[in-house]
């Protein structure tokens, strides 16, 4: 009797770990997928603003008599394959020389095409805002689950690794460059 007793004591303890190991480890997968996703939406709005800004070369040039490049970082970066934080702060410095631009020659302003480019950055960058925030969210509870016990022997036997924040820290405010 007391055999069978201790047998099904350590039959119910091995089947409550196995339940917390997949309750954790669905966890994790949840969580992978809300990252992908915030990292597919904020991947979306950066091409956009990629693609507005490149539409927006050809309307400066025909604007405007200039000898100097426009937006030649947007020029540089078509052939280029960056992460989304690579192209969140190479799009954070074309957006400021954009409104550089914008302030230079006032008659881009009597420009439709040119203000409605305008306006859709602008809108634009709250959207980005917001999605940077969730993304942030996720990172957060994602990671704390990488460091806590007993989840974060789920993440050494998955190889799971803590990842980095979207809080455009590497780019210098001031001279809008990007410090390596």
């Amino acid at each position: 009797m007391t055999i069978a007793i201790v047998t099904l004591s350590v039959v119910i303890v091995i089947g409550l770990i196995l339940i917390l190991l997949v309750a954790t480890y669905n966890h994790f997968q949840d969580y992978i997928i809300r990252i992908n996703e915030a990292d597919e939406n904020i991947d979306s709005v950066l091409r956009k603003r990629f693609d507005l800004l490149n539409k927006s070369i050809g309307i400066i040039k025909a604007n405007i008599e200039t000898e100097e490049e426009i937006l030649d970082i947007i020029v540089k970066l078509r052939s280029k394959k960056l992460t989304n934080f690579e192209l969140d702060r190479n799009l954070y410095i074309a957006i400021n020389e954009f409104h550089v631009i914008k302030e230079k020659y006032p008659e881009l302003h009597t420009n439709e095409e040119f203000m409605k480019i305008d306006i859709n950055l602008m809108e634009s960058e709250s959207e980005i805002v917001g999605l940077r925030k969730y993304y942030n969210d996720i990172i957060t509870d994602y990671n704390k689950l990488v460091k806590s016990c007993p989840s974060n022997f789920i993440a050494i036997l998955k190889g799971y690794k803590t990842k980095d924040y979207f809080d455009g820290n590497n780019v210098d405010m001031e001279k809008g460059a990007i410090k390596l």
